[in-house]
């Protein structure tokens, strides 16, 4: 071949190879909930910017401190802002030791006025939502008919609050006895019947009771926020993909209700590299 013919054949061939390269790179699916689910992780009562920058740089989009009681809200608030991170709700910090299920009155005003004070610190940091365990089942004096009336009638108090403010109260699913079946927590969200409540949806607590895409199924636009957790019948509570919780069916129920929001990871993976890592695979984020 002579030396001309050569290298415009090389060229061509170069230039077909670098074409396809691009091509496929553009073609290669996205991962089908970046997007549309939003990554964050719980906060204690303090943190640092080296932590909130690691997360940034591991692409997290934000985090869920408690609250009342953090040490520096305004703090994080200016931290996030200036990382580019979103505080997107709160932690009612009182809910399991100030109950608004207690036998005592005095113990469910001081808890509903917790709640209230979350709402109100959730508003001040530009957040969305307050997220809220109604109580739990102690015994005859606290049952779950108990849990269920005592705790609708303090929510129902702080709804005027939260609608002036426009925070979201969102109720966990956890083990506290109450509600452990998805029609049961279901039923007990639309007899409160308002726009301001909804379910902070937990995948791991509630896989004990029933497989956990079978709950999203049930409670389906109920769902406002995720608290990602796995667990086991084996290993408990355990890190992301090494329990019972069949993550590609929660995927797909998640997307059969169209669920966009945040996805808040509760536990440890040996890890936030880790825990981001997971995250992504097993959400496709």
């Amino acid at each position: 071949m002579e030396r001309r013919t050569f290298c415009k054949t090389a060229s061509v061939a170069l230039a077909a190879g670098a074409l396809t390269q691009v091509t496929s790179a553009q073609d290669a699916p996205r991962p089908s909930n970046r997007g549309k689910i939003f990554k964050a992780v719980k906060l204690g009562r303090n943190t640092n910017w080296d932590h909130l920058k690691k997360l940034k740089d591991l692409g997290f989009d934000g985090v869920e401190p408690l609250a009342p009681g953090f040490q520096d809200l305004n703090g994080l608030s200016q931290m996030t802002q200036e990382l580019g991170l979103k505080v997107h709700g709160v932690v009612d910090a009182v809910h399991w030791k100030q109950r608004l299920s207690s036998p005592d009155e005095a113990v469910r005003e001081s808890g509903r006025k917790g709640l209230e004070q979350a709402i109100r610190d959730a508003s001040s940091i530009g957040a969305s939502s307050a997220l809220l365990v109604p109580g739990r089942v102690t015994g005859e004096m606290e049952t779950e008919k108990h849990v269920w009336d005592r705790s609708i009638a303090e929510i129902r108090k702080v709804l005027p609050l939260a609608s002036r403010l426009g925070i979201r109260v969102l109720i966990e699913t956890v083990w506290n006895g109450f509600c452990e079946s998805p029609e049961s927590f279901r039923d007990y969200l639309d007899e409160i019947d308002s726009p301001w409540v909804g379910a902070y949806y937990d995948i791991g607590n509630m896989q004990k009771f029933r497989a956990s895409h079978e709950w999203i199924t049930v409670l389906g636009s109920r769902i406002v926020k995720l608290d990602v957790k796995d667990w086991g019948v084996k290993n408990g509570f355990c890190p992301l993909g090494q329990g019972d919780v069949d993550w590609a069916a929660v995927r797909r129920e998640l997307d059969k209700i169209n669920f966009s929001g945040w996805a808040t990871r509760e536990g440890s993976d040996g890890g936030v590299d880790k825990t981001a890592a997971l995250m992504n695979e097993l959400l496709e984020l």
